[in-house]
């Protein structure tokens, strides 16, 4: 049994620093997209920025760890490309609302004076008993005391009830 560990290849990058920097920069990029206009946007989901980072950050991460032929310095540089990105992104939308607009979805107006408005939850691919459950979270009994529901960016759902 051989007991010996090779520090040189746990510690030290196994790719070019340019080339992890590249790709995690292109992958964020293209599933940032794939999330933001492709991907259902769920009723109280995280937000798709915040989702992103979590799955990515867990997998590179692990890829490290597990020495698939990839170093901890390997890792650590593709994680933090991925929360750079991530934090100029969140930076960028709080600056300039043109940005904003792109990188976050609107809020989506699902009822109105107690009607839902059916385009807008196929739309979102909200069904009727996604919608019943959360306005039944809010304390609402029925659509009749619903003056305004909406899905927000962040996937979460708000009530404005009838006086």
């Amino acid at each position: 049994m051989d007991l010996s560990f090779d520090w040189r290849e746990a510690l030290l990058f196994t790719l070019s620093p340019l080339e992890i920097i590249v790709r995690g920069t292109l992958m964020y990029w293209a599933l940032f997209v794939l999330f933001r206009f492709v991907a259902r946007r769920d009723v109280g989901s995280l937000g798709i920025a915040d989702l992103l980072v979590i799955v990515i950050v867990a997998d590179a991460a692990q890829n490290g760890m597990a020495g698939k032929g990839e170093s901890v310095a390997d890792a650590v540089l593709l994680v933090v490309t991925l929360i750079a990105w991530n934090r100029l992104i969140d930076l960028l939308s709080f600056h300039f609302p043109a940005f904003q607009r792109f990188a976050t979805p609107r809020k989506v107006l699902l009822v109105r004076d107690g009607a839902k408005l059916r385009e807008n939850m196929r739309r979102e691919s909200i069904t009727d008993e996604e919608l019943e459950a959360k306005y039944r979270e809010e304390g609402v009994d029925s659509l009749d005391q619903v003056k305004a529901l909406y899905l927000e960016a962040d996937g979460k759902v708000s009530v404005i009830k009838k006086k």
